[in-house]
């Protein structure tokens, strides 16, 4: 049942930003798109006023700044007029980013796990590789992408791997920074009892510290997940890629199609929050599975 005041509390606010935004930017629409109107008219040498100008700029073909009506029509036509396997559909380059931030997502994660629990459990490896993990984040990851795409494409190696790996190293620094945080948590206290009973390191691993770093691996997860997304189309950039969400970008570049490219954020955007939120239901679920609140 629905709790009293959800709507007042929870669905109000949102709607009211929302509702703000949206005549926030239809206002920057006219003002950005206007000029162009004003300088055809100039062109044609017939006088125009604002009344005139401000129906044109919301259906321009090629705006600064396309209307919201524009970016929601050009969505729906876009996944649900044209056919998935078409590359005109946002369906079927949304799959092409997803299948790269997928991948890419799933190896940071393993390499994430793999290097915090080395990390915990090594001194040496504490020492020694935290502060490179922390170091490769100072590299811009638009001058790592090219580098990673041309070794690899020198070797053979195209398609999904590259696109996957640059996802992978976006991905794998939040799991590990959170799981070495996750696998700390347990306190001392709890600890000295493991001792107690006697427990050897993969029983106190298994028993006390993976359990405890659960909230903190799905709320690195969350992170991971959509910076993954970022990786993905960051990585179809440099390859002059004809599929993904990436490649809808630079073709909207290209030819000025400015409502091709609000779509395609905007695809990009619901993905990333759809990909969250699946994310914060298997938290949900593993934490009441444990008899953890979450």
């Amino acid at each position: 049942m629905e709790k009293p005041g959800f709507f007042k509390d929870r669905i109000m606010p949102v709607a009211v930003i929302v509702a703000a935004l949206v005549v926030i930017w239809y206002i920057a629409a006219v003002f950005l798109n206007a000029p162009f109107e004003r300088d055809t008219a100039a062109r044609a040498g017939t006088p125009i006023t604002f009344s005139e100008i401000l129906p044109k700029t919301m259906f321009q073909e090629r705006p600064v700044l396309p209307a919201p009506h524009q970016v929601i029509a050009e969505i729906w036509d876009t996944t649900f007029n044209k056919a998935v396997t078409s590359k005109r559909s946002l369906v079927y380059h949304a799959w092409i980013t997803l299948s790269a931030t997928l991948v890419g997502f799933g190896i940071g994660t393993v390499l994430g796990i793999l290097l915090a629990i080395g990390i915990v459990h090594n001194r040496a490896m504490d020492r020694s590789l935290m502060p490179w993990v922390i170091a490769s984040q100072t590299i811009p990851i638009l001058a790592i992408a090219p580098m990673i795409i041309v070794v690899l494409n020198a070797v053979g190696i195209s398609g999904l791997l590259p696109k996957a790996l640059i996802s992978t190293y976006l991905s794998f620094f939040p799991i590990v920074v959170g799981m070495v945080k996750g696998l700390r948590s347990p306190e001392t206290i709890q600890l000295d009892l493991m001792h107690t009973y006697y427990a050897s390191a993969s029983q106190t691993f298994w028993k006390l510290r993976w359990p405890s770093s659960m909230p903190y691996l799905f709320t690195s997860l969350k992170v991971a997940i959509a910076i993954s997304l970022v990786g993905a189309i960051v990585g179809e950039l440099p390859t002059g890629a004809v599929a993904g969400l990436g490649a809808r970008l630079l073709a909207g570049s290209y030819y000025g199609q400015t409502v091709q490219i609000w779509s395609a954020l905007f695809m990009a955007a619901a993905l990333a929050a759809t990909l969250v939120i699946i994310v914060g239901l298997a938290h949900t679920a593993v934490l009441k599975r444990m008899g953890m609140k979450p």
